[in-house]
């Protein structure tokens, strides 16, 4: 007595590719075709980013009081980007880069530390509005909408504003506190958004942009 063979069988693997996250100041690559005209957009669109951070991304209407909630949705037309500068007065060390998450609660570090020392007057980046001063998990925090749609935060930060105030690019709003770092190194974290889920280097708000890149691995 035999066996007939049964029919064949065969498993597909297909592979889901991790989500892509856009950096909202960076042109958007998925949009060149391949070769060599794809390559000259891409050129033309990084030269025109690092030398004057020309490219405009759709931005968000934030409010003007404590706690105010950002929208990832577009609100018309364009704005000018702001004139942004270091919040700490002068140039200072990156202790730690912006780390973009690969997903909206993922790991990663969504700003920059900035080395300062304790008392170190921190000011607003540009000219805006204090959306919220107060405590956040335990920490104090002061975050400003500007009127180009992007919101920057500073910790830990002991306020000397209050939500619903005016500030000027340069402006006091706090002095720095310790305590951020579980390496004992006294830093502000200086952040920035175009909406709850979209976090951008603030690093590149600044003009000249400042451009830090990671080593090859």
């Amino acid at each position: 007595m035999s066996t007939l063979p049964g029919p064949a069988t065969s498993t597909a693997v297909t592979t889901v590719p991790p989500p892509r996250v856009q950096d909202p100041l960076l042109p958007d690559l998925t949009e060149s075709a391949p070769g060599p005209a794809g390559a000259a957009h891409w050129l033309s669109s990084s030269a025109s980013l690092v030398t004057s951070l020309s490219p405009s991304s759709p931005l968000i209407n934030g409010t003007g009081t404590a706690g105010p909630a950002l929208t990832d949705q577009s609100a018309g037309p364009r704005r000018p980007r702001g004139h942004y500068q270091w919040p700490t007065g002068a140039p200072a060390t990156v202790v730690e880069d912006f780390d973009p998450p690969a997903v909206v609660w993922g790991r990663g570090h969504r700003g920059v530390d900035l080395a300062a020392a304790e008392g170190t007057q921190i000011r607003s980046a540009a000219a805006g509005t204090v959306a919220f001063a107060g405590m956040v998990a335990g920490r104090p925090v002061v975050s400003i909408d500007h009127a180009d749609g992007i919101r920057t935060t500073y910790e830990p930060v002991e306020p000397a504003v209050s939500a619903g105030d005016a500030v000027a690019a340069g402006q006091v709003i706090g002095t720095l506190l310790p305590g951020h770092r579980s390496d004992g190194v006294c830093a502000l974290h200086w952040g920035a958004r175009t909406g709850p889920k979209t976090y951008i280097n603030p690093l590149r708000l600044l003009q000249p942009a400042v451009i830090r890149l990671k080593p090859l691995q």
